[in-house]
C-alpha cells in the first residue's frame, strides 16, 4: 500500500450510536425563544450527565439534537432510559405548552472515524430511528435489541421492519415501552457481576420537583425527611455534590464508609436485597456513637463503579472502607466482606459466609461485631441493649420490607402504592415489626403532603404509625423521626424538636437527621444552631444533596447574614438552575437588601418553574412558630413581586 493510501486509510469501530432531538422544536423556538434555550439548556445539563455517568461521550450537538457513541449497549440503552425518566419530571413542573420532549433513537453499528467525528450507516440508522421515536420515547433496531433482551429489565414493542431515508434495506425498529417501566434507578439492569454494579441515580433533585406547586422550602424538608428512612439519593449532578471536596481530615474517631455490596444472585431483580444489607449494616454502625460512619447518600455515589480504596478514604475523610457482594440463592445466602484500611491499603479481615437465608439477622450481627473488633469500638450500655434484638423474627416480613423500600426510592405515587402495600404486607406478618410501621408512617406522610391522597386522615394515620412504631420500639431512630416532621406539619413545635433530638441520639452519624433538625430548628427561631447541624451533616454526607445548602441559606437569611446567603443559594442553583426553593430563597434575601430588581427577577425565575405559587400558599404551608416571622417572610416576598 502506498504512503499517500496508508494516510486516507478510513479507520472504523463498532459502537453503540444514540442519536435525540426535541419534537416540536421549531413551534417551541417560534413561541418563545429565550424561555426555550433556557430549558434546552438545562436539559442539556441533565442529558450530558447521564450519558458520562454511563462511560458516553456527545460527539455532536447542534441546535436541539444531540449524538453520542457508546463502548456498550446497555449502558446506552440504560442512558437513555434514564434520561427520558428524569426529563419527565422536569416537565411536569412545566406548563404542558412548554414542555420540552425528546426523541431517542439507538443503533449499533459499524462507523467511520475522522477526528472526534464519527460517519456512515451506523450513525444515519441512528437517526432514522429517532424520528421513529414518540415525544419522550426511544426506539432501537434489531441488533439492539438482540444485545439487551435478556439483560435489562425493560418492556419492548416490535414495530415490524421500516422503510426508512437514504437506508437500501427495510431496518427492524423496536420500541422501549416506558409506560411500563418504575425507576431507572431499580429496574433497569447491568449484567451482574463482581465488578460490575448498577449505578444508581438517586433522588434528591425529583421529590421536589414533582410537587413545587406546594410548599417549595417545607416540601424540600420533607424530601430530606423521607430520605431519612432509606435513601438518597444519589443525583450526583442534579442535586448532590459530584465530587467531594480533596483531602478531607480524618475525624478523631475511627471512620468507616460502607460500600454498596455487589448483587451477585443469578436473578438481577435481587438488587432489591443486596441494597437493603448494605443499608442495614450502613444503619447499624451508624448508631454506635464511637464511630465516624458516612452517610448512605455519599456511599451509594459508587455503585457500579470500580474504585481504590484509597481515593474513596481521600475523597469521604475516613480511613476504613467496608466492600462485599451478596449471593441469595433459594434459601441460601452467600456473602462476602473485606475491611480495608484505606490509608494503606491493607486489609483488616476478609470473610466469606454461606449460611441458611434464615440466618441473616445473625449474619449481620456477626459482621457487625467483626468491624466493631477489629476497629476497637467501645459500645454504650444503651448501645449493647439496642443489638439484643432482631427487627423481626419472621423472615418473609423483612422481605416484604425490603421490597417496599425498593419502591418507596422511586417516589412517584404508583410506586408508593406498592410500597404501602409492601409494608402492611410485612406488619400483617409480624404485628410486632416496628420498622414497618415507620417505614408505613414514612410512606403516609409523603403521600398527604404530595397531596397523593384525597383522604384527609392520611397524616393522623401517618402519627398513629409513628406512635405505634415507638411504642414497640423506643430505640428506633426512623420511628421518632416521621413522629418529629408529623409534628412540625401539625404545627406543634416543641414535641417536634424533643422527637428530633432523640432520633439524633439514637443515629448519631445520621447525616439527614442533623440535616432535618436544622430545618424543623429554622421554624422554631433557632436558626442560628442551624448552621452547625447543617455543616455536621455535610461532614458525614460529603456528596450531600442541594437541599442541604437551601436550609443554610434559610439559616444565613434568618440570622441576617445575607451575603453568605446569597453565596449558599448561588452554589444550589449552580447545580439546579431549576431549583425553585433556591430562586425563592434568593428574591427573599435581595428583598431584604433592598435589591428590588433582583429580587424580582428571582421571583420570575419562581413563577417560572411553578406558576401558581403564591403568597397564600406561603401562608399556609410555612410553619414559623412565631408569627411574626412569618409575616416578615411574607412582606419580604410581597416586596419581591410574589402576589
Amino acid at each position: 500500500m502506498s504512503a499517500l493510501m496508508e494516510a486516507h486509510e478510513v479507520k472504523r469501530k463498532l459502537v453503540a450510536i444514540f442519536a435525540a432531538d426535541v419534537q416540536g422544536y421549531s413551534r417551541l423556538m417560534g413561541e418563545d425563544e429565550e424561555a426555550t434555550l433556557r430549558t434546552l439548556n438545562a436539559y442539556r445539563k441533565v442529558t450530558d450527565f447521564f450519558i458520562e455517568q454511563h462511560n458516553g461521550r456527545v460527539v455532536n450537538t447542534a441546535g436541539d439534537s444531540i449524538l453520542a457513541e457508546f463502548a456498550s449497549v446497555v449502558d446506552a440503552v440504560r442512558c437513555a432510559v434514564e434520561i427520558q425518566q428524569e426529563l419527565k419530571i422536569h416537565n411536569a413542573a412545566l406548563p404542558a405548552h412548554r414542555r420540552m420532549a425528546f426523541r431517542i433513537g439507538i443503533n449499533l453499528g459499524d462507523v467511520m472515524v475522522e477526528g472526534e467525528q464519527i460517519y456512515g450507516d451506523g450513525v444515519n440508522i441512528a437517526a432514522r430511528l429517532e424520528a421513529l421515536a414518540e415525544p419522550s420515547g426511544i426506539c432501537i433496531s434489531a441488533t439492539v435489541y438482540e444485545q439487551i433482551e435478556n439483560k435489562l429489565s425493560l418492556q419492548y414493542e416490535s414495530l415490524g421492519e421500516q422503510g426508512v431515508k437514504n437506508i437500501a434495506k427495510p431496518v427492524r425498529v423496536w420500541r422501549i415501552r416506558l409506560e411500563e417501566f418504575g425507576s431507572p434507578a431499580s429496574s433497569v439492569r447491568r449484567p451482574t457481576s463482581e465488578g460490575d454494579n448498577l449505578s444508581r441515580v438517586g433522588i434528591a433533585h425529583r421529590s421536589w420537583v414533582m410537587a413545587t406547586a406546594a410548599g417549595l422550602l417545607l416540601i424540600a424538608g420533607i424530601f430530606v425527611a423521607v430520605q431519612y428512612l432509606f435513601f438518597s439519593p444519589n443525583t450526583q449532578s442534579l442535586a448532590p455534590s459530584t465530587q467531594a471536596e480533596p483531602a478531607l481530615p480524618l475525624p478523631d474517631k475511627p471512620s468507616i464508609v460502607v460500600l454498596p455490596f455487589v448483587n451477585m444472585s443469578e436473578d438481577p431483580k435481587q438488587e432489591y436485597f443486596s441494597d437493603g444489607m448494605t443499608e442495614d449494616l450502613i444503619t447499624d454502625l451508624s448508631k454506635l456513637s464511637g464511630l465516624f460512619v458516612i452517610a448512605r447518600n455519599s456511599a451509594f455515589i459508587y455503585k457500579g463503579k470500580v474504585v481504590k480504596v484509597e481515593e474513596v478514604g481521600r475523597e469521604l475523610g475516613v480511613r476504613y472502607v467496608l466492600e462485599g457482594s451478596v449471593r441469595k440463592m433459594d434459601s441460601q445466602i452467600r456473602i462476602t466482606a473485606q475491611l480495608v484500611d484505606a490509608t494503606t491499603g491493607g486489609h483488616l479481615w476478609a470473610e466469606r459466609y454461606d449460611r441458611p437465608l434464615k440466618d441473616i439477622f445473625a449474619l449481620q450481627d456477626e459482621i457487625r461485631q467483626k468491624i466493631i473488633t477489629a476497629l476497637r469500638v467501645k459500645l454504650t450500655k444503651e448501645e449493647q441493649e439496642r443489638f439484643k434484638s432482631a427487627p423481626t423474627d419472621n423472615l418473609e416480613a423483612y422481605d416484604y420490607y425490603l421490597r417496599g423500600a425498593e419502591y418507596f426510592s422511586r417516589q412517584t405515587k404508583d410506586w408508593f402504592t406498592q410500597a404501602r402495600q409492601m409494608f402492611e404486607k410485612a406488619i400483617e406478618l409480624d404485628e410486632k415489626f416496628a420498622g414497618a410501621y415507620a417505614a408505613l408512617s414514612w410512606t403516609s406522610v409523603t403521600v398527604w403532603y404530595f397531596q397523593w391522597s384525597p383522604d384527609p386522615q392520611t397524616l393522623e394515620r401517618s402519627f398513629t404509625l409513628a406512635q405505634r412504631a415507638v411504642a414497640l420500639d423506643d430505640s428506633l431512630p426512623t420511628a421518632h423521626g416521621a413522629l418529629g416532621l408529623v409534628y412540625l406539619l401539625k404545627k406543634q413545635h416543641d414535641q417536634s424538636i424533643v422527637e428530633a433530638e432523640r432520633a439524633i441520639a439514637l443515629d448519631p452519624n445520621s447525616a439527614n437527621a442533623h440535616a432535618m433538625f436544622g430545618f424543623i430548628l429554622n421554624w422554631v427561631g433557632r436558626a442560628e444552631e442551624t448552621i452547625g447541624l447543617i455543616e455536621k451533616a455535610m461532614r458525614l454526607n460529603p456528596h450531600y444533596p442541594s437541599i442541604y445548602l437551601i436550609y443554610l441559606g434559610q439559616a444565613y437569611r434568618l440570622t441576617g447574614r445575607y451575603e453568605e446567603a446569597i453565596a449558599v443559594y448561588k452554589k444550589a442553583l449552580a447545580r439546579n438552575p431549576d431549583f425553585p426553593a433556591g430562586h425563592l430563597g434568593l428574591a427573599a434575601t435581595y428583598s431584604e437588601l433592598g435589591r428590588e430588581a433582583e429580587a424580582q427577577a428571582e421571583t420570575a425565575e419562581v413563577l417560572r418553574i411553578s406558576p401558581h405559587y403564591s403568597l397564600e400558599i406561603v401562608r399556609q404551608r410555612w410553619p414559623y412558630k412565631d408569627p411574626a416571622v412569618l409575616e416578615h417572610e411574607l412582606a419580604a416576598m410581597r416586596k419581591a413581586g410574589l402576589k
